[in-house]
């Protein structure tokens, strides 16, 4: 892990071309003499890694088998030309910032236009003294070596933005299913109806066409959506008989206390888990709670959350109630559909019942329950 600026750059430095004489040169010339001279001057410099060709065809080939660090360019060859080189070299030139010197007798103003045009970054006329042609090539490594070192610095730190956003992510997941899980256990037996009704919102997310990032999210935030029984007295929240109107008055609490205890943080997992604890009580006709809310002022979340933990509930031993057989849950589902439900999620649930069927006995009541990250937890 990268802890400190001096870290990074150590890493750089490592990575990046460390000595410009280490650099791969490739000298492209048709005439072998001026190859051989090129070569003499840069191996007295201690320049270690040289390439060269005097057959242009053969740039292309070469650049695909070496990482070139600089190319040294004649422009009248036969076959292709310089020019011609440069514009294959194009792609290379721009997206891996390769450095290309021209070196030529031509003096006249059109083609070194053409060459600076082409790509080249730097232009030398035939004959050359040593010292220019070296300062030259220095000058131009620096700046390469410049430019690879900042692109190593850039793409090691969004490595590591990448790999804390995904610790961040992976923390968040374990506090919410955590906190799902204090909630649901006061309220549930064994607790495995929070892996039902949250494995039951992704899929019907997936289908509904909202994406694998908002299903996954909604994967944990809803297991936060009755987190607010935490504060709510057992006597009324574990009563097996039927509540009285107070006691229900304050059995519907429930949503606005999860919601205040989950908070308003402005991260898309917190605000799904708010939205599913504070609304999955709100019924497609507006006669729900706590809000009032009306047909599709209920937030998507909310409207999956709702069918989803209702089907369960209704399938689930309770304190309170024996477990429904699926047809008749199913037939209550349809019944309410345009009242406590979305039409179209009705629709959805019935289409797709064998799927949720599969994860109701994937996740069955038992004494030990565990979560995505591994965590058990008792009754």
């Amino acid at each position: 892990m990268i802890n400190t600026a001096f870290d990074l750059d150590d890493l750089v430095v490592h990575a990046a071309l460390a000595d410009i004489h280490d650099a791969k040169i490739l000298i492209v010339d048709d005439n072998p003499a001026n190859v051989a001279l090129l070569e003499a001057v840069l191996e007295e410099e201690d320049y270690s890694n040289i390439y060269s060709t005097t057959d242009p065809t053969q740039v292309m080939p070469l650049c695909r088998e070496h990482d070139f660090d600089l190319v040294l360019l004649d422009i009248r060859m036969p076959g292709l030309s310089g020019i011609d080189v440069l514009k294959l070299l194009e792609k290379i030139i721009l997206d891996d910032f390769l450095p290309v010197i021209v070196l030529t007798a031509q003096t006249d103003q059109d083609t070194r236009q053409q060459a600076l045009a082409a790509g080249a970054k730097d232009f030398l006329t035939k004959p050359f003294e040593d010292w220019e042609v070296l300062l030259r090539i220095e000058n131009t490594l620096n700046t390469r070596m410049f430019y690879t070192r900042q692109v190593l610095r850039a793409d090691l730190m969004e490595s590591e933005v990448l790999k804390r956003t995904k610790e961040i992510r992976e923390t968040q997941f374990e506090i919410v299913q955590r906190l799902g899980a204090a909630g649901e256990l006061r309220d549930n037996e064994t607790g495995a109806h929070v892996k039902r009704m949250s494995h039951v919102c992704q899929l019907l997310a997936e289908k509904r066409g909202l994406g694998t990032e908002f299903s996954e999210l909604l994967l944990y935030a809803s297991t936060m959506h009755d987190v607010g029984k935490i504060g709510i007295p057992d006597s009324i929240l574990l009563k097996p008989g039927k509540l009285s109107r107070e006691e229900w008055d304050v059995m519907k609490q429930h949503p606005k206390i999860g919601a205040k205890i989950i908070g308003d943080h402005d991260s898309r997992l917190i605000t799904l888990a708010r939205e599913t604890a504070l609304y999955h009580h709100e019924k497609w006709d507006g006669s729900g709670y706590p809000h009032g809310l009306v047909g599709d002022a209920i937030p998507i979340a909310a409207r999956i959350a709702a069918i989803s933990d209702v089907f369960d509930a209704l399938t689930s031993e309770r304190p309170y109630k024996q477990a429904w057989p699926v047809d008749k849950a199913v037939a209550i589902l349809k019944e309410e559909s345009g009242q406590h439900f979305e039409p179209l999620m009705v629709e959805l649930f019935v289409e797709h019942l064998d799927d949720i069927l599969k994860i109701r006995d994937r996740y069955r009541d038992q004494e030990v329950f565990h979560n995505d990250f591994g965590l058990e937890a008792g009754r």
